[in-house]
């Protein structure tokens, strides 16, 4: 059982130490298999890039495929079972037609314009999170062998038995951490094996292609004094290669223990990313309803803690994560650091609080509320038409004002993941 892709990728990076001074390229393969890849590709000193395919299956029998393309007009053929003559007729080029222009969305998508890794006269290193029939990674193997690699090696950190003789010959070696007998499902062998979102594959082939895999900021996991008095403290983490710390700024009635802002800030950790939970209010604070609708004095103590971490870490993007009143709060102090805050997400938020200070928002702002909401959701539109920096309005179908309803706050957390790794990463 791996706690999740990150560890399951330093435990396959031990079982390919002997690639170690080859010219090898680390190949994900999207989505799951890049965060697996990525944590290889740090631990060999490799470059890293996706290797993107699809299959062409027939028209009257999907799942029995044609061949499978890639890029750079890469089309590798089955040829026991499609003729040459076949290749140019109106069916197969219809499905190639189709699958090609999906392709090239998605290496769009993924890439954000960089070029792809040379595989000439390479090794091609194929990492996928898991292999179940291989299908897939057979198809990326005859690609990466068409583009050009003198040596293709398939690894993952689980498969069922004998997975080799399913890969056929375009594979020269195949490494696996843990062959069980009981094979069911890949995800059985995970403790967290959440969909990884197309934004935090980009993300990390932008952070492997700019050299950021290791940053500047150590990881951390502890509680610290915000205010330098010990009245008001916090809990920050920092995942060993953050691209990024969100500041959270809680409304009424919550603090750095708010089960809602421990589970989303659970799940930014896992994708990469800091997070700071603090009191805005000691207890006695919160109990006076003026204090809490203080937006002033909130963004007041949001812009010291956010400082403080400016100051420590100079070098980490800052974005800010508010709910209720602390949205308000999270969007003056915005103002007031201007670029050093790079994002600004919103959760049930009360922005129209900002009031003047809307207009002046730098930071890309997602505003997101619940369906059944409508006082706060009228709320939002109306702040929404005063922004002018990017900014986007999420409404979850069925959530209330706290999204207590099952898989809600879960759809909050995606949400923000995705909006922080697309506004932090660069």
């Amino acid at each position: 059982m791996f706690r999740d892709r990150e560890e399951a990728g330093r435990q396959l990076a031990k079982h390919l130490e002997h690639l170690r001074g080859e010219d090898i390229v680390v190949l994900g393969l999207p989505r799951g298999g890049v965060p697996v890849a990525y944590q290889v590709a740090r631990s060999l000193d490799a470059p890293l890039d996706v290797i993107v395919v699809r299959k062409l299956g027939f028209p009257s029998q999907p799942e029995l495929a044609m061949g499978a393309i890639g890029e750079d007009g890469v089309r590798v053929i089955n040829e026991e079972l499609v003729t040459p003559d076949a290749v140019s007729s109106g069916p197969f080029a219809e499905v190639e037609r189709r699958e090609r222009a999906e392709l090239e969305r998605r290496v769009e998508l993924f890439r954000r314009g960089r070029p792809r890794v040379r595989l000439e006269g390479r090794v091609a290193v194929i990492v996928d999170d898991g292999i179940a029939t291989g299908s897939t990674v057979r198809a990326a193997a005859e690609v990466a062998r068409a583009l050009g690699a003198r040596r293709v090696v398939v690894a993952a950190p689980v498969a069922p038995p004998g997975v080799e003789s399913r890969l056929g010959p375009g594979v020269d070696e195949v490494v696996v951490v843990d062959e069980p007998e009981t094979f069911f499902a890949i995800g059985q062998f995970y403790m967290d094996f959440h969909q990884v979102s197309d934004s935090e594959v980009a993300d990390l082939l932008h952070r492997a292609s700019s050299g950021t895999q290791t940053r500047s900021a150590p990881g951390v996991d502890t509680e610290i004094e915000v205010d330098g008095e010990g009245r008001r403290r916090g809990h920050l983490v920092i995942p060993p290669d953050a691209v990024g710390v969100v500041v959270f700024a809680h409304g009424s009635g919550s603090g750095r223990h708010s089960p809602r802002n421990r589970k989303v800030a659970e799940l930014l950790n896992r994708a990469g990313l800091g997070t700071l939970l603090f009191d805005l209010l000691t207890p006695d604070e919160g109990m006076d309803r003026a204090l809490v609708f203080d937006i002033g004095l909130l963004a007041e103590r949001l812009l010291a803690a956010a400082r403080g971490l400016a100051r420590t870490w100079p070098r980490v993007n800052l974005g800010f994560f508010g709910a209720s009143t602390g949205a308000a709060a999270a969007l003056v102090a915005a103002v007031e650091m201007g670029s050093q805050v790079r994002a600004v997400v919103s959760r049930g938020g009360r922005p129209d609080l900002a009031a003047s200070h809307l207009s002046r928002v730098e930071a890309p702002t997602l505003l997101i509320v619940g369906g059944n909401d409508p006082l706060v959701l009228d709320l939002n539109r109306k702040a929404q038409a005063e922004l002018r920096c990017e900014n986007r309005l999420e409404v979850v179908p069925g959530a209330g004002h706290l999204f207590e309803e099952p898989g809600t706050l879960d759809r909050v957390a995606e949400l923000a993941r995705d909006w922080f790794l697309t506004h932090l990463g660069g």
